[in-house]
């Protein structure tokens, strides 16, 4: 009796015991959920005052430079950029840009083992050069910046892609000027070394304001760039009241957010990046390449740029619009991957070249 009084004693403890402890399970995990949705609230709640009293912040969330992933910037062969020296150049004091220069693909072999100097002077072989200005995320490494140098190799051409100030491994902090001298600084270097070879800007999101805004003041200076493409362009001209600014649309996602990024706040940022005043005097052969699906600069800002490059160029031979369609998905980014597009750039490269 015993035996059986004292197994059923810890048949019951061992019950109650499972209790307890599911209901402790229970209560620590409701209490980790708690915690996780007031912290989630209270972020909510603070990030609109935040950037209504420090309006710096939200340089950070345009230029999202401090996004880093985990790749070897110094090593582009990691990333099948076997024909790619990295170096570092200084555009102004305290600013030291990381940049890549992919030679043609046809010189793969030779280029092996070679020294920095080697790949300098290759940029006057008489090949195109195309400068590479990216958007406002990550480095230089990012997969559609390397699509694209891998298309211009292909087809002959050197590519050479910095990283601007505070981005990837580059130093300082972005600013539009910055990004202005960083782009002036690197067209000088090439233009330098390139001897008679052309030199082609393409700018990409970001890199479109770059590419017109350095093409203006270098045709003010008398020395024009050969010419200008750009890839998922924006028009921004100045904000109305309300409309997201090209590279913020995905905080425009949660609500009444977008009461909070004033345009004071904005343009005291220096965020004002003027496509359309620059097409206006750009006098430069140019190709606008643009996905008909871009969820960030929808079609019609390309149509807009369009129809203002061709009334300042007055000329529909110096001014192109090449439309991908929706169907194939690029959205944004992904026009590197499309078959056609050696074709288009080889044929606007030779119309250049006349």
């Amino acid at each position: 009796m015993r035996r059986r009084v004292d197994e059923s004693k810890r048949s019951e403890e061992k019950s109650v015991k499972k209790t307890v402890n599911k209901v402790q399970t229970r209560s620590s995990w409701w209490v980790w959920v708690k915690r996780a949705l007031i912290a989630i609230g209270t972020l909510y709640v603070a990030t609109p005052f935040v950037l209504r009293f420090f309006p710096s912040v939200i340089q950070y969330l345009v230029y999202k430079h401090a996004i880093i992933y985990f790749v070897d910037l110094s090593r582009p062969s990691d990333l099948g950029l076997n024909h790619t020296v990295n170096m570092y150049l200084t555009s102004e004091a305290g600013v030291t840009l990381g940049v890549w220069h992919t030679v043609p693909e046809q010189k793969w072999k030779e280029a092996q083992g070679k020294s920095l100097e080697w790949y300098e002077q290759s940029l006057g072989d008489g090949s195109p050069v195309f400068i590479y200005f990216h958007g406002n995320t990550g480095s230089r490494a990012a997969p559609h910046r390397v699509g694209v140098a891998n298309v211009l190799s292909s087809l002959g051409y050197h590519a050479v892609v910095m990283d601007y100030r505070g981005f990837g491994d580059s130093t300082g902090e972005p600013t539009q000027p910055g990004l202005i001298t960083d782009a002036l600084y690197l067209y000088q270097w090439v233009r330098a070394r390139s001897k008679d070879s052309p030199v082609i800007l393409w700018g990409h999101s970001l890199g479109t304001a770059v590419s017109t805004g350095i093409s203006v003041i270098l045709q003010e200076q008398g020395n024009p760039v050969d010419a200008v493409i750009l890839e998922g362009a924006f028009t921004t001209g100045k904000l109305k009241k309300g409309q997201p600014h090209p590279f913020m649309w995905y905080y425009w996602r949660f609500p009444y957010i977008q009461y909070y990024f004033s345009l004071d706040s904005i343009e005291a940022n220096v965020l004002y990046l003027p496509n359309t005043d620059n097409l206006k005097k750009m006098t430069t052969p140019l190709m606008i390449l643009h996905s008909k699906d871009d969820h960030m600069a929808p079609f019609w800002m390309a149509e807009e740029l369009y129809s203002i490059a061709k009334n300042a160029l007055k000329s529909e031979d110096k001014v192109r619009l090449v439309a991908f369609d929706a169907s194939h998905g690029y959205l944004h980014n992904g026009l590197y991957r499309d078959p056609a597009l050696p074709n288009i750039i080889r044929e606007f490269v030779e119309s250049v070249a006349k």
